[in-house]
């Protein structure tokens, strides 16, 4: 009886344990679903950014060129500088890198809510992800004033154009 006891106990025993990773397979398991749901997530979230891929320059002008006739700005310029990167964020051959281009706009308004409506316009245009580092108005001086149909204040506003490259950037 002592000896099916002890055996009992051992197989008690291997039972729970083999209960045990179990229990640790299904944890990791569960959580490697939740860790896989989550960057799906995060990667949707991203392409609703416009925020993956190559550049995308020609809709950034594009987008502009619309922004201006539909808003009837006097005056749209600016300037777009070569991509530089912001960080690497993988390593290897198949590593991510996050990327900015530098947009100089120079812009004459009507009146300050032009400047906003253009910013808001750009977010919305859905073309690219837009960060504004800074933005300066200034007043036209009336001895140079255009028509009344022209620019009473002058903007000129620096914003990051950001785009995440996988595959190491080569995109």
């Amino acid at each position: 009886a002592r000896r099916d006891v002890a055996a009992a106990g051992r197989e008690l025993a291997a039972a729970r344990g083999e209960q045990a990773r179990a229990h640790e397979r299904r944890v990791r398991a569960t959580h490697g679903a939740d860790e896989a749901v989550a960057r799906v997530a995060q990667y949707r979230r991203l392409a609703e950014l416009r925020i993956l891929g190559p550049e995308r320059r020609l809709e950034w002008t594009e987008s502009l060129a619309q922004l201006r006739a539909r808003l009837a700005l006097p005056e749209l310029r600016y300037q777009i500088a070569p991509r530089r990167l912001l960080q690497s964020l993988a390593e290897g051959p198949r590593g991510v890198a996050l990327y900015a281009s530098a947009l100089t706009l120079d812009v004459g308004l009507a009146h300050e809510g032009d400047l906003l409506r253009l910013l808001e316009g750009l977010r919305r245009s859905g073309n690219a992800y837009y960060v504004v580092r800074r933005c300066a108005l200034e007043r036209v001086p009336a001895a140079i004033a255009p028509n009344p149909g022209g620019a009473r204040l002058r903007a000129r506003c620096d914003l990051d154009l950001v785009t995440l490259h996988d595959g190491g950037g080569h995109t």
